[in-house]
């Protein structure tokens, strides 16, 4: 709920929670919102951001960010994926994977880039694949 807050401009910003995590701004971005909880398949162009919880798959031909209260338990392909939640699924960016520090991912990650801050937390695999070479998972 906090995150919430400071997305809407309510919170301090120097609340302790993920102080790194911004959502991103722009008119292309959807928001699943704190509270929110869905189950599917999540595809399209564009930036997503989930404050809620997920379960599913998720296809964009754009960036997935994950807040810092988020649950995501999902197989993912991204053009990038920024993690200050809790992800647990296969991941798949084209540019980069970031994990900030309040971020947790179990699960196999390939991208052209891996970040992982101080304080994250990644149980699984990681392939850094030159950029092009990434290979995004087959739609059902």
């Amino acid at each position: 709920m906090r995150a919430l807050l400071r997305v809407l401009g309510l919170a301090d910003a120097s609340d302790p929670v993920a102080p790194d995590f911004a959502p991103p701004s722009g008119a292309t971005t959807t928001t699943v919102g704190a509270g929110i909880s869905l189950k599917g398949e999540l595809q399209g162009e564009g930036t997503v951001t989930i404050l809620g919880q997920f379960e599913g798959d998720i296809v964009l031909n754009g960036a997935l960010h994950v807040g810092p209260e988020a649950h995501v338990d999902a197989n993912i392909t991204a053009s990038a994926i920024v993690i200050a939640g809790s992800v647990r699924g296969n991941l798949s960016a084209d540019a980069r994977v970031d994990i900030l520090p309040s971020g947790s991912l179990t699960g196999t990650v390939k991208s052209a880039s891996f970040n992982a801050a101080a304080g994250a937390t990644v149980k699984g695999e990681v392939w850094v694949e030159r950029p092009g070479t990434v290979s995004p998972r087959p739609s059902a």
